[in-house]
């Protein structure tokens, strides 16, 4: 059953790859706020960063150090980070906020890697727990993650078998939906969500976003670094299609090559070494040439 179950998110894995794959490229002249490039580069203005933060529960003087697309990594096998917008507040509280474009099931488990990645840079060797700051984690998606048509999910860890017995390790984990229907939160809320999705909105600070958002997009160094990021990233899609071929033609070719320890007969995973993956592509070059 584990197995099986294993296969399956694997495979949602990969449609949910393709899906992302396929999307347009978006131009620079059209991109709006609900692209997560240009959402950071707004968001590198304290006093928008702080409104932004207009959570009834939450109580900021001002914002420090905001940070664009802060990249966490803690070695070298974790899997690296990059946050939109990364902030604290002056009273021991740090705000990760994040633009999704496309909602994927796999965002719970993502905010949860996030949180783990984001307390290792807090505390320092040697030091209590009792000086991990709290947390935020805010995700803006487009659609809705729960399908229950809120405006906002909010998550702390609370005991179940008490519901009054909270937890009380700091962390908070926010949803904002930009196709809400129902749920009581802020006017101001309303329309920046509003404004998320693209429906017009007359709100004051929606219109300080319109104004940011086009002033960004007349800085010519942004949008060569956002050029730059989309080729990357096509260069990226065309290795993970060659590395694709590479594993096709030798599981046809050389159908034997891993069994032992490294290879899983059921998933037909294959754990690399440095040794195995520098012979793997000794075997790849030599089956593209023979196939050209």
């Amino acid at each position: 059953m584990k197995k099986r179950k294993k296969a399956e998110t694997e495979q949602a894995k990969s449609m949910e790859a393709a899906a992302l794959a396929k999307q347009p490229e978006a131009k620079w002249e059209d991109l709006s706020i609900s692209n997560d490039f240009l959402f950071g580069k707004v968001m590198q203005d304290a006093e928008l960063c702080k409104e932004l933060l207009i959570l009834p529960e939450l109580d900021i003087d001002h914002v420090e150090y905001p940070e664009l697309q802060k990249t966490i990594k803690e070695d070298f096998e974790a899997k690296g980070i990059r946050l939109d917008a990364y902030v604290n507040d002056g009273k021991g509280t740090v705000y990760d906020i994040e633009m999704q474009a496309v909602t994927s099931k796999y965002l719970p488990r993502r905010t949860r890697y996030y949180q783990s990645m984001i307390d290792l840079q807090l505390v320092n060797k040697g030091q209590d727990y009792d000086t991990l700051n709290d947390s935020y984690i805010i995700f803006i998606c487009l659609s809705d993650l729960f399908g229950k048509g809120r405006y906002r999910y909010s998550f702390e860890n609370i005991c179940k078998e008490d519901m009054e017995v909270m937890l009380n390790d700091g962390a908070k984990k926010i949803f904002l939906n930009a196709d809400g229907k129902k749920g009581d939160i802020s006017e101001e809320l309303k329309a920046f969500l509003d404004y998320v999705a693209g429906r017009p909105s007359e709100d004051a600070f929606v219109k300080k976003l319109e104004s940011a958002v086009e002033k960004a997009k007349k800085n010519r160094k942004w949008r060569r670094e956002y050029m730059t990021l989309l080729m990357r990233d096509r260069e990226n899609q065309k290795i993970g299609k060659e590395i694709g071929k590479i594993f096709g033609a030798i599981s046809v070719q050389r159908p034997t090559p891993f069994r032992g320890r490294n290879y899983n007969e059921t998933t037909g995973e294959v754990r690399l070494n440095r040794r195995t993956g520098k012979n793997i592509f000794k075997r790849s070059r030599m089956i593209f040439t023979y196939d050209s």
